[in-house]
């Protein structure tokens, strides 16, 4: 079965900055989760993304039997389509301290130059997986864009340099059909971002899937079964205890 990933988002952004990441440890280990995601942008303090702060947060997620993926806000590719070696690197070490199995970024604006010697060079010796993230804007949500970075890494045969997290839910955001994405992208996947879509416009939020959705399942079927997939939708407040575990068993169990 797929190894489940609960984002720290899904207990609630507010609460996370309130409370800090450590207090929903053990809920998510509870709850059975595999893996446990760290949002930077989550964090109420700086001094929360410093290295001994990560290494602390690190450690109480594996002494709980869970691994890390690092999430942070950053894009890999600046808006002129340069490589963005200084969020990179701060992006790499941050989740090294944090010991992450995963680094995640969004792509932003990549525009056909990959700057593989640059890129190859920030992740020598790093642990860490690079994944880049489909995001909710034009820039770095595009379909075009991941098509042609994935190419252009396949053309200069490194095309192991990084991966991909699909997030069903934000192709959305910028028009785009996450089926033809699935179609395209599923050799490169290795994380899903698992969430349905409210609302229309820029008024769309985040929600759970509801067992019978058809797009849901459409896209989930297309995508590679044994990479993790990650709850990035909020559990109900009322009812943490109990969305946790039946969410984790669902989403691994589809």
């Amino acid at each position: 079965m797929p190894e489940v990933v609960i984002v720290a988002s899904a207990f609630g952004a507010d609460a996370i900055r309130r409370d800090g990441h450590h207090a929903w440890l053990n809920s998510a280990a509870q709850a059975g989760a595999a893996g446990f995601e760290v949002r930077r942008e989550l964090f109420a303090l700086d001094a929360q993304a410093s290295p001994e702060a990560l290494r602390a947060l690190g450690a109480d997620i594996a002494a709980r039997g869970m691994w890390s993926v690092y999430s942070t806000p950053a894009e890999l590719y600046a808006a002129d389509g340069a490589l963005d070696e200084p969020a990179l690197r701060e992006a790499l070490i941050e989740a090294t301290a944090l010991g992450a199995r995963f680094v995640k970024l969004q792509l932003g604006g990549f525009a056909g130059r990959t700057e593989r010697h640059a890129l190859a060079a920030c992740m020598k010796g790093v642990a860490a997986r690079l994944v880049v993230e489909n995001g909710q804007m034009a820039r770095g949500g595009s379909l075009e864009q991941f098509d042609g970075l994935f190419s252009a890494l396949a053309k200069e045969n490194r095309n192991r340099l990084l991966g991909m997290t699909f997030d069903i839910g934000n192709w959305q955001w910028p028009g785009v059909d996450p089926v033809e994405a699935a179609h395209r992208l599923a050799p490169h996947v290795e994380y899903v971002h698992c969430k349905a879509v409210t609302g229309e416009g820029a008024r769309r939020f985040a929600a759970a899937p509801a067992a019978d959705d058809p797009l849901f399942a459409a896209v989930l079927s297309l995508l590679p079964r044994d990479v993790p997939r990650g709850i990035e939708f909020p559990f109900d407040a009322a009812r943490v205890a109990a969305d946790a575990p039946h969410y984790v068993a669902w989403l691994a169990s589809i």
